[in-house]
């Protein structure tokens, strides 16, 4: 980790259904590159938002939000900055069923100009990196929850993310397969010096992280 912050939010609001229901109500907050940071609050408190934010799923109504250099709110097209510095894990792996293993880890590189060989090449080096060489020719279908969250994990390391956004990746695991999965995500951040930002309901979990924010109504709580 270094000074130089990856992530600046200042004065972020977000609301819902025409303004009527407010997830995000002014929040502040600066990311550290290489910093491994974990959000918790209860559901609904605008963690999963915040999350989003920050990936550009989303774009805020007020407040300005900038990441890896790029002005999310005042930026048009957000695209590119998606495919070139962040890598997504969801709790439902979002894995595409009728797609092999190889097929699901080689989908955010189709922007990177690589070609089909180059992109199989790296997408089997992602996946042997997870222990999934035995799999690549399998679907999703044909896996556990912790494999197929393996395999979400090989897909977010494809196009070299500076930042890998990870919102509740072992909620729908067990006990072990959670415990597998947040060590590979622990022991990536340690060695490749990626951003890593998670949110998470569990405080064990959240523990693992060099630092912890608490999401309350739609607020950072101090």
């Amino acid at each position: 980790m270094n000074d130089e912050n990856i992530v600046e939010i200042k004065s972020l609001k977000k609301g819902f259904d025409k303004g009527k229901i407010t997830a995000l109500n002014g929040i502040d907050l600066t990311i550290k590159k290489g910093e491994f940071v974990s959000i918790i609050g209860p559901s609904g408190s605008g963690k999963s938002t915040l999350l989003n934010m920050i990936g550009a799923l989303d774009r805020p109504d007020e407040g300005t939000i900038n990441v890896a250099g790029y002005d999310l709110k005042g930026r048009k097209d957000l695209s590119e900055f998606r495919s070139r510095e962040i890598g997504f894990i969801f709790q439902l792996h979002n894995l595409i069923p009728n797609l092999s293993v190889v097929e699901n880890v080689e989908i955010p590189m189709f922007e990177s100009g690589l070609s089909g060989k180059k992109m199989r090449e790296k997408a089997l080096i992602l996946l042997d990196y997870m222990n999934l060489s035995d799999k690549v020719k399998r679907k999703p279908t044909e896996l556990s929850g912790g494999e197929r969250q393996r395999v979400a994990i090989a897909r977010s390391l494809a196009n070299n993310p500076s930042i890998i956004l990870a919102d509740e990746p072992t909620g729908s695991l067990d006990s072990k397969n959670g415990e597998m999965i947040l060590k590979r995500l622990k022991d990536l951040h340690d060695k490749e010096e990626v951003t890593l930002i998670m949110v998470t309901h569990d405080l064990k979990v959240a523990n693992l992280a060099e630092r912890t924010i608490e999401v309350l109504d739609g607020k950072i709580k101090v």
